[in-house]
């Protein structure tokens, strides 16, 4: 890996009587509840879980999954996947006996062996309880080409804001009067062993719309970080600025990245105290970079020089050329119609690109020998989904990960160069798949356009109708959802009769940008009417029926289900909805949501708020609409989709006389567990109420 990274920014009408409720900030009578720690609000809140939780707890399945999930979760079967840095194998664990976790190394040729010995550089629970603090492991940056120094960031409760501190490697302890940050969204990255670039986010001076950094400055050992020079300033209306060293071999770069809108991105050298603008399109990402040829992944049309380079491919230059208005260009790959680029990392070498054809992956290689991009592809599993885990930077050796809905995930280390692949870890089948079969369907949209989705029956399944279904979507952000092994999905719902449903809706990234831009704005209607497609479709093949089918998602897909249920409540009998937005008149208000206008829209602008307006769930409840008995859960300590959205939709829901439930994690962050225990019971919560809501063949004696 050429050590090529950018600021994290995640966030990602129908049948039924719709009413617009008043949309002016000032008449929503449940404001009070955006007071995120509130005491009303928490009041409420823990009066809502109590409600819940004694219901939910009380379902003869409850315990028996959580004490499976929870097993399953914390079990040392797990694979511990592997972080290549300076020849050495990083990793960071929970289990039972480490709640919190540890950060822990290994040889590569140990990490080999069935029971590597690991060295542990830092317990978190032993902090945590020395520092009387609610430690989560939010990841460590390390400095390259040493890895003597690292930047660990620690999170109080699975906030998405981090405390940062420098840490030794040779003392294994952090650096007294190193670089140390308090709590916030700043940025912070190694230029050299002595100074960072580093964006402060600390007040509203200092950060964008968003809560991100505005500024990129250079922070030098030892001096005040308030007194830091600016070597680079975004606008206010910006999503964030970083800066950035990159590595090619022994060459490195100093970059600037500003993030106008979440799509986009504007780079810039920085050399000789400036920044200097590559020619590279404002939606286009650079994707790393080899023997000075600078990878790009191409988000729309690029005509240069005469030439059209097309939507979807990644293309490659000389990093020069690209101060220039003709950069010197060529194709690494172009896939086809139903194909995308996944992921892009590089060796040594290679550049790996993983290729999704159909949603199933494919794993090629690519080398630049004489001005030509040659191509070969692996020797990977098939009909699976693969990710690669991590890469080298002084070898062609490289890690990646391969999984399938009844597959555990198996582990390789391959080298890129010689095509060699040796499976060094697998997980444990955690439930019985005898019977159970993957079978891969095509729904057609309200437009006429083909959704693929895939379906897993359990053993004995019949297409009756009757069969209790989990259907699970995202449709947002270019995030394309493939296969997966889950040993908790499997025990919990499978293992008992139920059938599981992957959608790979617009809005996703399986077949490319233009599958994402199909569902922005104006066009997000597509990725509900992709999700209802699919679920009628489950009906007319008799694979369920309205009585015993729920949706499940979050983030976005929290307002994708949202979205769905108020539109066609008669679809469906159960609907969780995870760290949801569901407010959309304030979405851009509310934490980092003003970073998501570009996929979404402005509310302000009268025309954009027309269409948001249309399906936001939040301004479309309604009391006079039946509806699924929907179960929302969130967590306090999410800063990144705000709590409110999910608060104000029960309230209003309750009040409108619908019945629900409800849950909110004190703790957790965007992932709405902060640790392994919660997340099992988490889970432990929502397959309860599937089962109650769609199933009824529970067996209390399990």
């Amino acid at each position: 890996m050429k050590h090529f990274c950018f600021l994290l920014l995640a966030a990602g009408l129908g049948a039924g009587s719709i009413t617009m409720a008043q949309t002016q900030p000032g008449d929503d009578p449940y404001l009070w509840l955006e007071e995120v720690e509130g005491p009303n609000a928490l009041a409420w809140a823990r009066g809502q879980n109590e409600v819940s939780l004694s219901e939910l707890e009380a379902h003869p399945l409850f315990a028996p999954i959580h004490d499976r999930a929870l097993e399953i979760l914390t079990s040392d079967d797990r694979i511990a996947y592997p972080s290549l840095q300076g020849g050495m194998i990083y990793n960071f664990w929970r289990d039972a006996g480490h709640v919190r976790g540890i950060w822990r190394r290994t040889t590569v040729e140990d990490y080999r062996n069935e029971e590597p010995e690991w060295e542990v550089l830092l317990d978190l629970d032993a902090l945590a309880e020395e520092e009387g603090e609610n430690w989560v492991w939010a990841g460590a940056s390390c400095r390259y080409p040493d890895y003597d120094r690292c930047l660990v960031r620690l999170s109080i409760g699975g906030a998405d804001a981090t405390v940062t501190r420098e840490w030794d490697m040779a003392t294994r302890e952090f650096v007294e009067d190193g670089f140390r940050l308090e709590e916030s969204k700043s940025a912070i990255s190694w230029r050299d062993r002595d100074s960072v670039f580093y964006g402060p986010a600390f007040g509203e001076d200092q950060v964008t719309d968003s809560g991100y950094p505005r500024t990129v400055r250079i922070w030098e050992r030892g001096s005040d970080p308030s007194e830091a020079p600016i070597v680079f300033e975004g606008e206010r209306g910006d999503v964030a600025a970083q800066g950035l060293r990159f590595w090619d071999g022994d060459d490195h770069y100093d970059m600037i990245v500003r993030a106008p809108g979440f799509f986009s991105r504007h780079y810039y050298l920085y050399r000789d105290g400036k920044p200097h603008r590559l020619n590279v399109p404002d939606d286009a990402e650079l994707a790393g970079m080899l023997d000075g040829q600078v990878l790009i992944e191409l988000k729309s049309d690029w005509e240069v020089a005469g030439t059209t380079y097309s939507q979807g491919a990644l293309v490659a230059g000389p990093i020069d050329s690209f101060e220039t208005d003709s950069p010197e260009l060529a194709v690494v790959v172009q896939p086809g119609e139903r194909a995308s680029i996944s992921s892009v990392a590089t060796t040594e070498n290679t550049v790996l690109v993983n290729v999704l054809d159909n949603v199933v992956s494919t794993l090629h290689r690519f080398t630049h020998d004489d001005g030509r991009w040659v191509s070969e592809p692996l020797d990977v599993p098939e009909l699976g989904s693969i990710a690669v885990v991590s890469t080298d930077d002084r070898s062609d050796r490289f890690y990646y990960n391969y999984t399938g809905f009844l597959t555990p995930s198996t582990l390789f280390e391959a080298d890129a160069a010689r095509d060699t692949h040796t499976d060094v870890r697998s997980e444990p089948a955690w439930f019985e798949k005898a019977g159970m079969e993957v079978a891969q369907h095509e729904a057609t949209s309200a437009d006429g356009e083909r959704i693929p989705y895939f379906v897993v029956t359990p053993a004995g399944f019949e297409a009756d109708g009757q069969n209790p279904t989990l259907l699970a979507a995202y449709g947002g952000f270019e995030v394309s959802r493939t296969p997966f092994y889950s040993g908790v999905t499997g025990s919990a719902w499978l293992e008992r009769g139920g059938v599981y449903v992957l959608a790979n809706i617009r809005g996703g990234g399986e077949f490319g940008p233009k599958w994402h831009q199909a569902a922005l704005k104006e066009n997000r209607q597509r990725a509900f009417d992709d999700l209802i497609a699919v679920a009628e479709d489950l009906i007319e093949r008799g694979i369920t029926s309205p009585d015993h089918l729920g949706i499940q998602g979050g983030s976005n897909g929290g307002l994708l289900v949202g979205a769905v249920m108020v539109q066609r409540p008669d679809l469906f009998d159960a609907v969780v909805c995870q760290v949801p937005l569901l407010d959309m008149k304030r979405y851009h208000r509310l934490l980092a949501g003003a970073s998501w206008m570009a996929e979404y829209g402005d509310p302000d602008d009268p025309d954009q708020w027309a269409y948001l307006a249309a399906y936001s769930p939040y301004q479309n409840v309604s009391a006079d609409v039946d509806y699924p008995r929907a179960f929302f859960t969130t967590s306090t300590r999410d800063d990144r989709v705000h709590p409110g959205h999910a608060r104000k939709m029960v309230a209003k829901m309750l009040d409108q006389g619908h019945d629900l439930l409800y849950y909110e994690n004190i703790e957790g962050g965007h992932g709405g567990a902060a640790n392994l225990k919660q997340q099992a019971y988490l889970s432990a919560l929502i397959y309860a109420y599937l089962h109650g809501q769609l199933a009824d063949r529970s067996d209390p004696e399990d």
